[in-house]
């Protein structure tokens, strides 16, 4: 790729029909735009693509598969472990090369006007494309879900959307547009299923409750087994072996240990650490196709395409 090189990560609210997945990510294909990654997950019943382009074109890939979500699904039917604000639950833009951060949250607000223009579904911006200080932070933006923020937007004018509303779209909720620096998705399975447990790990590494720097956690019962959820937001300043350190002690004093762990998604190569046990313990994980930087160089086909 040549000129400037925008990641998006949409991430959607379903995670248990692979047609209705595979028809959203095939709506994306847009010229200039590439498909690097995509997966999704039965428990948490959430996709999470990955796509690399030119500015311009990725906007309008981003756009595209958020109308295809509000065709496809509908979340007064639809439930999974991950908290949720609407079918197209997240829109991120990360700049990758030769673009900066600030350049990327107006992506984020063009794609948040076409998506309420386009769709009728209200947009909330966070993270450096957020509007209000108190929206950059994503939990903020998501609390209470879908089945709580729809009633709180009518009643409360300070959890109003950004774009559009008062009220959700009634079958695809509202959806997340933000600009965000790279991070890492990683989960931890343990040799459990108590889930108390592991809701205690995460509130004691998470950085919302004084513990790790840039770390996000959530703790569930995932494919049978206790399940730490993360989101690494600043591996400079806390490498996820410190992150996978500080779980592993804290599952001793709770009386378990890991048992492996998976990334979502693609991974830099700046966050990469060869040696160490949290990527020995990765199920699955290959380089070639698991590193951005490879990836890029080795798109995947789009659905369909021969």
């Amino acid at each position: 790729m040549t000129g400037p090189v925008v990641e998006c990560v949409p991430n959607f609210s379903e995670g248990t029909d692979a047609r209705r997945v595979e028809a959203i990510v095939a709506s994306m294909r847009v010229e200039g735009v590439h498909l690097l990654d995509w997966s999704m997950d039965n428990d948490h019943n959430r996709s999470v693509v990955t796509l690399a382009g030119e500015p311009a074109a990725i906007v309008e890939a981003a756009v595209r598969g958020v109308g295809k979500a509000v065709d496809l699904i509908d979340l007064t039917r639809q439930q999974g472990v991950h908290p949720r604000i609407g079918a197209a639950d997240v829109i991120p833009f990360v700049p990758i090369s030769g673009i900066k951060l600030e350049h990327c949250a107006l992506l984020a607000r063009q794609a948040g006007l076409e998506i309420w223009r386009r769709f009728g579904v209200p947009v909330f911006f966070y993270e450096a494309a957020a509007a209000r200080p108190d929206r950059a932070n994503l939990e903020d933006v998501r609390r209470g879900q879908f089945e709580g923020l729809k009633e709180a937007v009518r009643k409360e004018s300070a959890r109003r959307p950004d774009l559009g509303g008062p009220g959700l779209h009634p079958t695809a909720g509202a959806c997340a547009v933000g600009a965000r620096k790279f991070l890492v998705a990683y989960n931890i399975y343990f040799n459990s299923a108590d889930v108390a447990m592991v809701r205690a790990i995460a509130r004691e590494i998470r950085a919302a409750s004084g513990g790790l720097k840039g770390v996000k956690a959530m703790g569930v019962l995932a494919h049978g087994r206790a399940q730490l959820s993360m989101n690494i937001t600043d591996f400079a300043a806390t490498p996820i072996s410190q992150v996978h350190r500080a779980v592993s002690e804290l599952a001793v004093r709770h009386k378990t240990a890991i048992a492996e762990g998976e990334v979502i998604g693609l991974i830099p190569e700046a966050a990469c650490e060869r040696e160490s046990e949290w990527m020995r313990q990765l199920i699955g994980f290959d380089p070639q196709t698991k590193i951005l930087e490879h990836r890029l160089g080795s798109p995947l086909a789009w659905p369909g395409e021969a």
